[in-house]
């Protein structure tokens, strides 16, 4: 599109971490006032970017559940009565802001509910099927398709899009299965949204390239995180994580930022929590997100280590008990903030895998700048390890152990000694 430039990242998302907010089931209200106290603990846990799930009105009509899909959306500029009203999420908002974290809205382009207020005023706006009435994408039965080749309606999407930040000071969207909207819209949208401010967009996709060349920020590497689960339950080699990860890694330029997960509202809710699919590595799987290149997200109830799938459509409030990994992911999210390999897209360090003669079981990694070397050995393997002896050509010298703060002296005579399922996270200061 004429105006377009090359998406600078916002200086608050260089060593930013995610949360993804699901407001129905983090509290028993399931409402943004309920809601609104967590934000002090997740402010102290180190989060930079809440990722609010979709907080509009919900369609009745074909409606899933008890409570419907929240992505089924009746009205782009309402707020979701079940939640609260304007002042509530204002409030919200608002808070975030205070205590520096920044805002997005999870945003729905591709379609909308059956009864969405745009059927009775702009039935243009929406694709037909051979008989003339409504369709629905896919198999998304309480959907309908918005239809892009409509330039009116492509302009009262921006312009509600633009409502949200004008009128509520969002900071951006993570914008739903963004492949399948053409991507001049996206361009278009982020056009006219950075005349009102600067703001950071998520594309839930994976395979358009084209999406990150001006419109959005970061995309998902759906292909890593399922084979997370491949590893995990001895499917897949860590040899395949390894290429895996590369292939995919390398279809993309450096400046764009990838999202690590090992859940979300969707593996969460229909393939299980992260226990279910990962099992006793879990934890390590998570410790390695932080260790990749590319943006950690935590999903609501992960540093809880709730354990249950989530139901979808109907109420199922997050059991949150003693918050029992809020430590963990506290201290991950220092150590990845303090040194700079970690930082996101290419404000961080390149990652090297470190070769050893246990390699089908212990993954190894490096990550070094000018400022410090990064190592990290995850062990996802169920038998004690033999003598590890470990390529450390490069990497020698006296490190940190992040997690205990002890003095690990790298060398070729060092071996690491890592339980099944543990991990190892080092870092070297470079004398200057």
């Amino acid at each position: 599109m004429q105006h377009m430039k090359k998406q600078i990242h916002q200086e608050w998302s260089f060593d930013g971490v995610i949360y993804e907010v699901n407001i129905r089931q983090y509290t028993s209200e399931g409402t943004f006032k309920a809601f609104l106290p967590h934000l002090d603990r997740l402010s102290e846990m180190g989060v930079d970017i809440l990722w609010l799930m979709p907080v509009f009105p919900i369609g009745s009509v074909h409606r899933k559940g008890s409570l419907g899909s929240y992505y089924s959306i009746k009205d782009f500029k309402g707020v979701n009565p079940e939640f609260g009203n304007e002042e509530d999420l204002r409030a919200l908002i608002e808070k975030a802001h205070r205590l520096g974290m920044k805002v997005l809205l999870d945003w729905v382009t591709n379609h909308a509910a059956w009864d969405n207020v745009w059927t009775v005023s702009h039935p243009e706006y929406f694709k037909k099927g051979e008989g003339g009435g409504f369709v629905s994408p896919n198999d998304w039965s309480d959907v309908i398709a918005l239809d892009y080749g409509v330039a009116s309606m492509r302009k009262a999407m921006i312009d509600a899009m633009c409502y949200w930040v004008r009128e509520f000071d969002i900071d951006g969207f993570r914008c739903d299965v963004a492949g399948l909207v053409p991507v001049d819209f996206w361009e278009e949208a982020r056009y006219h949204l950075e005349l009102i401010k600067p703001l950071f967009m998520l594309a839930e996709d994976e395979e358009n390239g084209a999406l990150m060349r001006y419109a959005f920020d970061m995309n998902y590497t759906w292909k890593v995180h399922h084979m997370m689960g491949k590893v995990a339950k001895g499917e897949e080699s860590l040899g395949a994580f390894r290429a895996v990860f590369d292939q995919n890694n390398a279809l993309y330029p450096p400046s764009v930022y990838r999202m690590q997960f090992i859940t979300n509202h969707d593996e969460n809710s229909w393939n299980g929590s992260e226990y279910e699919r990962l099992g006793e590595f879990s934890e390590a799987f998570a410790a390695l997100t932080f260790m990749l290149p590319g943006m950690p997200l935590i999903y609501s109830g992960q540093e809880a280590g709730y354990k249950e799938r989530i139901a979808f459509f109907d109420k199922d409030r997050i059991e949150w008990g003693d918050v029992v990994l809020h430590g963990l992911y506290q201290q991950l999210i220092a150590i990845k903030k303090s040194y700079t390999p970690l930082h996101n897209g290419n404000y961080g360090a390149p990652i090297r895998w470190i070769q050893s003669n246990c390699s089908d079981t212990l993954l190894g990694l490096a990550r070094k700048d000018h400022m410090n070397t990064i190592i990290a050995f995850f062990h996802f393997g169920n038998e004690v390890l033999p003598q590890v002896n470990v390529d450390t050509e490069g990497y020698e010298g006296e490190y940190t152990d992040l997690l205990t703060g002890e003095t690990v002296k790298v060398d070729s005579n060092w071996h690491p000694e890592i339980q099944p399922g543990g991990y190892q996270l080092l870092a070297l200061h470079h004398q200057r």
